[in-house]
């Protein structure tokens, strides 16, 4: 068994709501890491199902993870804050506990940042959808402006250090919580850097995928016009270039 180390350099934020089929998995893919020193905080979010019992087993038996208990359910977003409100490492990265990570991951990007000098970083990452696993390319750096035009940021991917941004937390929003952070960081820095390697596995279930997709658009409109207090005009813009870029990617 590993030993806990009391400075993790990386904090891990997983949420978990009804996950105890996916949920292993995802925490193996940390455990899995060449980069060993990391704390994983598992936020249990009100689950009916038996994701409670199977965080609780994950801890027991590696010390470097830790389970916070939401007494119900309350979204991505005050997991991902419960979460946050807990972290002791000098980066953040977030991994949902669908999804999965390269062993190589941390490894790739902490080293990626301490060399460019980056306080907030992205990479490349594959989506799978049943069998089939497509590359996802990433741009090699990002500015606030281009990101309102389309996120090129997944939050499997997302790193940032809190040496530069101290404590920030989420926008409680239900959906697009993620979109609205990265647009936060990045008004608090130049830039985000891109490091364009498929260290992750995003999962996408296809038979929900057009409701999926018709709720995300309409909670970026809202993220746009109600959260970030844009004109119409200019909101359109925004969603306009974001469709385009949804087209093209397919």
């Amino acid at each position: 068994m590993t030993q806990h180390s009391p400075d993790p350099d990386v904090s891990v934020i997983m949420p978990a709501y009804n996950a105890e089929m996916t949920l292993p998995q995802a925490v193996a893919s940390v455990q899995a890491q060449s980069f060993p020193h990391w704390e994983l905080i598992l936020i249990e979010d009100g689950s009916r199902d038996g994701t409670a019992k199977t965080c609780a087993a994950l801890a027991q038996d590696d010390p470097r993870i830790r389970v916070v208990y939401q007494s119900e359910n309350s979204g991505a977003a005050a997991a991902r804050n419960a979460g946050l409100a807990q972290a002791r490492g000098r980066y953040v990265a977030f991994l949902d506990a669908d999804d999965l990570w390269h062993k190589e991951k941390l490894t790739r990007q902490t080293a990626f940042m301490k060399e460019r000098g980056a306080v907030f970083s992205y990479t490349g990452f594959l989506r799978q959808r049943a069998q089939e696993q497509r590359r996802v390319h990433v741009p090699a750096q990002v500015s606030r402006e281009e990101l309102l035009r389309g996120n090129v940021i997944g939050c499997l991917t997302a790193m940032y250090d809190r040496a530069h941004f101290g404590a920030v937390q989420m926008p409680d929003l239900r959906l697009r919580q993620d979109f609205a952070f990265w647009l936060l960081l990045l008004s608090r820095c130049d830039r985000a850097l891109g490091l364009d390697e498929p260290l992750a596995v995003h999962r996408v279930n296809p038979t929900s995928l057009s409701a999926a997709r018709g709720r995300a658009m309409r909670a970026t409109w809202h993220m746009y016009r109600r959260h970030l207090g844009l004109p119409s005009w200019r909101a359109a813009g925004y969603m306009s270039s974001h469709l385009l870029r949804r087209l093209l990617r397919g």
